[in-house]
C-alpha cells in the first residue's frame, strides 16, 4: 500500500494506517469523499479528505467532526472516526450506497408518499441534532442521502455537517458571514444574524415544497436575483398543488414564512407529514412546476413583510441559476422533440396503413399525404392528429369502405378523448400491432408502463389488445387472439379480459420497477412478465413465454435509460 502524499489522494493510498482508498465517489470546495475499506474491520466506508491548506479547513474539519461525533441517530449518516495527518484531515464515516434527494428527484424516481416519508426522517435528524445543541445550517436535497434498501424503517439520511453550529462554541466564521446554500437558506441565515433551528425547519420546508410542486420558488435565474428572493413570502402550495390535503400545505406554508416566530416546530411539521401520508399517492413520477410565479416585493410598516404575486400574462418561469446546483425538478415545457417526432411517425403509419384500405381504382400519392400528415402532427400533436385521422375516416366512408372506415375509427377516436393531454402517446398503439406482427405482441404493457399517470399507462395497455383485436378483424390475421368474425364477437371473445390484465400490468410497472437498484429492478421485472404472462393466458391469450422475457427486459432498459 501506499501512503498518501502531503496535496493528494489517489487510489490505492492507505490513510490512517488502516483505510485503503478505493475510489472517488464526489468533491467540494472542502474536500473529496472516497469509497474506502476498513483494513482491520474488514467493512467498506466512505473516507472523506480535506486538505489542511490553511486554519480555516483545519477549523471547518474539526467543527464537523465534533458535530457529528455528538450525534447518533439512524437517520444521520454515523461517524466511525476522524484522525489526520501531515496533509489532511480524514472523517471516516459510515457507508450509505443509494443516491441523493436531489439525484431521485431529478429523475423522478419518488411519489408523494416517498417525499412525506423522507421528510419525516429529516425531522426526526434535526429533532436529535437540535437537542444536542447541533445547528446544520445547509439542509439541502444535495445532502439528504437515500439509501438503496431502508434497514430498520430507515429512508434518509443526513449528512455533511461540515458548516454545522454547534452551541456554546464560537462560531467558525466570522460574524456577519454567511454559510450554507443560498436558494435553501432561511432569511435570517442569509442576512447573516446567524442560524438557529427554526433556520433549519425553514430549509427542510423549502426542500419539501420543491419536492412536492416541482420548483424552489426562491431559486432565480442567477446568484443576484436569488438573493433577492430571499425572504420572499412563497406562493400556497394548495395553489400549485390543488390534490394534496389543506393540512398538509397549511404546514409546509407555515414553515417556511420569513418570520421564524411564525413556523411552529420540527414535531408539527412531522405530525402534519404523517397525518397526510394515507392521503398522498405511491406513483414516482416528476412534478411538472407550476410557470409564471415571480418574486415582487411589496412593503408594509417596517418595510420587511413581503409577498408574492403572479405576474398573469407575461408567464415567465423561474429559472434555475446556472452557478448552483440545478433545480431537481423541470419547469414546464413543450412536448419534447423526440416525442413528437415518435407521434409524426406512428401518425404517418397509420395514414399509410388507412390509404391501404384504399379502392384499387383510387389514384392516391401515399408516401405524400403520409408525410403531410407527419409534418402536421410534428408541429401540432394534438391538432395534427385529430385532422389526420378524422380526414381518412371521412374519406374512406364516403369511398363506401363501410367495414373498414369505422373499425379505424374505433382505433383512434377514443385515444384523445380517453388520455386528451398525452398526444405523444394517442397513436402509440400502433406499436402493438407491430410488435404483434413480430410475434412479440406481450411487450407492448413494458412500453406503456412508461407513461406518467396510472390512468394513462391503463389506457394504453388496454388500448393495445384493443388494437390488435380490430386490427385482426380487419385483416384476418391472428396478431395476438384469433381474428374475431364481427365487433360483436370481438368484445365476448376474451379481448377484454386481456385487455384488463394489460391495463392492470402498465399501470403497476413504474411501481414495481423504480430504477434505484439494478438487481431489485430486474427481478421485479421478471416477476412482473410473469404475472403478465400467466394472467394473459388465463384471460384466453396464448402463452407467450419468450415475449414475456422481451417485457422484463424492456422495463429495466427503459427505466435505466430515463434514469441515464
Amino acid at each position: 500500500m501506499r501512503t498518501v502524499e502531503r496535496d493528494a489522494a489517489e487510489a490505492g493510498a492507505l490513510v490512517l494506517d488502516r483505510y485503503a482508498l478505493l475510489e472517488e465517489l464526489g468533491s467540494g470546495g472542502f474536500g473529496a469523499v472516497w469509497l474506502a475499506r476498513d483494513e482491520r474491520l474488514e467493512r467498506m466506508v466512505a473516507v472523506k479528505r480535506i486538505p489542511v491548506l490553511g486554519a480555516a479547513a483545519a477549523a471547518r474539519a474539526e467543527k464537523e467532526a465534533l458535530a457529528a461525533a455528538r450525534l447518533s441517530h439512524p437517520a444521520v449518516v454515523s461517524l466511525y472516526e476522524a484522525g489526520r495527518d501531515d496533509g489532511a484531515v480524514y472523517l471516516v464515516s459510515e457507508l450509505v450506497r443509494g443516491h441523493t434527494l436531489h439525484e431521485l428527484l431529478a429523475d423522478g424516481a419518488l411519489s408523494d408518499r416517498d417525499v412525506l416519508l423522507i421528510g419525516m426522517a429529516m425531522c426526526d435528524a434535526l429533532a436529535h441534532a437540535h437537542a444536542r445543541g447541533v445547528i446544520h445550517r445547509d439542509v439541502k436535497p444535495g445532502n439528504v442521502l437515500v439509501p438503496e434498501t431502508g434497514g430498520e424503517g430507515v429512508v434518509a439520511k443526513l449528512t455533511d455537517f461540515g458548516i454545522a453550529r454547534i452551541a456554546g462554541d464560537d462560531a467558525l466564521t466570522a460574524t456577519g458571514d454567511v454559510v450554507g446554500t443560498l436558494a435553501y437558506m432561511a432569511p435570517e441565515q442569509a442576512e447573516g444574524r446567524g442560524a438557529t433551528a427554526a433556520s433549519d425547519l425553514y430549509s427542510l420546508g423549502l426542500v419539501l415544497y420543491e419536492a412536492l410542486c416541482g420548483v424552489n420558488p426562491v431559486r432565480g435565474a442567477n446568484a443576484a436575483a436569488t438573493a433577492r428572493n430571499v425572504g420572499m413570502r412563497l406562493p400556497a402550495l394548495l395553489r400549485m398543488r390543488r390534490d394534496l390535503s389543506r393540512g398538509l400545505c397549511a404546514a409546509l406554508d407555515a414553515v417556511v414564512q420569513p418570520d421564524p416566530g411564525l413556523r411552529g416546530s420540527l414535531d408539527s411539521l412531522r405530525l402534519a407529514l404523517a397525518h397526510a401520508l394515507p392521503e398522498v399517492g405511491d406513483e414516482p413520477g416528476t412534478v411538472e412546476a407550476p410557470v409564471g410565479w415571480a418574486a415582487k416585493p411589496t412593503h408594509y410598516g417596517d418595510g420587511t413583510a413581503q409577498r408574492w404575486r403572479n405576474r398573469g400574462s407575461e408567464r415567465a418561469p423561474l429559472l434555475p441559476d446556472a452557478a448552483q446546483e440545478p433545480s431537481p425538478r423541470g419547469l414546464r415545457a413543450p412536448v419534447a422533440i423526440p416525442a413528437r417526432l415518435a407521434t409524426a411517425a406512428l401518425t404517418a403509419g397509420v395514414v399509410a396503413a388507412g390509404l391501404a384500405l384504399a379502392p384499387p381504382t383510387a389514384s392516391l400519392d401515399v408516401p405524400a399525404l403520409a408525410a403531410a400528415s407527419a409534418a402536421a402532427t410534428a408541429l401540432l400533436p394534438r391538432i395534427g392528429w385529430i385532422l389526420s385521422v378524422g380526414l381518412l375516416v371521412a374519406w374512406l366512408a364516403a369511398e363506401g369502405q363501410p367495414s373498414d372506415w369505422w373499425i379505424l375509427g374505433l382505433m383512434a377516436v377514443p385515444m384523445p378523448l380517453l388520455i386528451p393531454h398525452r398526444a405523444p402517446w394517442w397513436s402509440s398503439s400502433g406499436l402493438a400491432v407491430a410488435l404483434g406482427w413480430a410475434g412479440v405482441a406481450l411487450a407492448w404493457p413494458a412500453i406503456a408502463g412508461q407513461a406518467r399517470g396510472p390512468w394513462t399507462r391503463a389506457v394504453l395497455g388496454a388500448a393495445g389488445v384493443w388494437t390488435l383485436a380490430l386490427v385482426s378483424l380487419l385483416t384476418g390475421e391472428r396478431l395476438l387472439l384469433e381474428p374475431a368474425d364481427d365487433l360483436r364477437t370481438m368484445v365476448e371473445d376474451p379481448a377484454l379480459a386481456v385487455a384488463g390484465v394489460w391495463a392492470a400490468a402498465a399501470a403497476a410497472l413504474p411501481l414495481l420497477v423504480r430504477g434505484r437498484n439494478v438487481g431489485a429492478d430486474l427481478l421485479a421485472a421478471i416477476a412482473w412478465a410473469a404475472a403478465l404472462a400467466v394472467g394473459t393466458q388465463a384471460a384466453g391469450g396464448p402463452a407467450l413465454v419468450g415475449a414475456a422475457a422481451l417485457a422484463a427486459v424492456l422495463a429495466v432498459l427503459a427505466r435505466a435509460l430515463r434514469r441515464t
